[in-house]
């Protein structure tokens, strides 16, 4: 694998910086949320950078990749998280415009790592 740690990939170091933009913007939502869209969507923010640690941790490509797959899975759950605070009035056009564009950044490295990675497993 080419990162010797998964604190070396630009997209878990991305997908933490994510995290951070969504524990502080879910700070100003409503209470009555702190059980709800606050916690799912943190829980989905979460869940990207923790996924690709781990899949990177276990040390065999083709369990990477499917990590990858899931960090995905829960970068799209985020950005589904994310319209619907947009949508509810808890996030404005520009806070939500910018986690979308980070969030496409990370989906973008997403791909490149999954494509990396299937092509070292067709080599084997």
């Amino acid at each position: 694998m080419g990162a010797r740690n998964y604190k070396d990939l630009l997209a878990w170091q991305k997908s933490m910086d994510l995290v951070e933009a969504c524990y502080k913007l879910t700070m100003n939502f409503p209470a009555t949320e702190r059980y709800g869209l606050t916690d799912q969507l943190r829980r989905a923010a979460v869940s990207i950078p923790a996924n690709i640690a781990e899949g990177q941790g276990r040390h065999y490509e083709a369990e990477f990749v499917r990590f990858l797959y899931i960090a995905s899975g829960s970068l799209a759950e985020l950005e589904t998280h994310i319209y619907i605070a947009q949508r509810l009035g808890y996030l404005g056009l520009l806070e939500t415009d910018q986690l979308l564009e980070n969030a496409a950044e990370i989906g973008r490295m997403l791909n490149g790592l999954i494509s990396s990675q299937k092509k070292k497993l067709a080599g084997q």
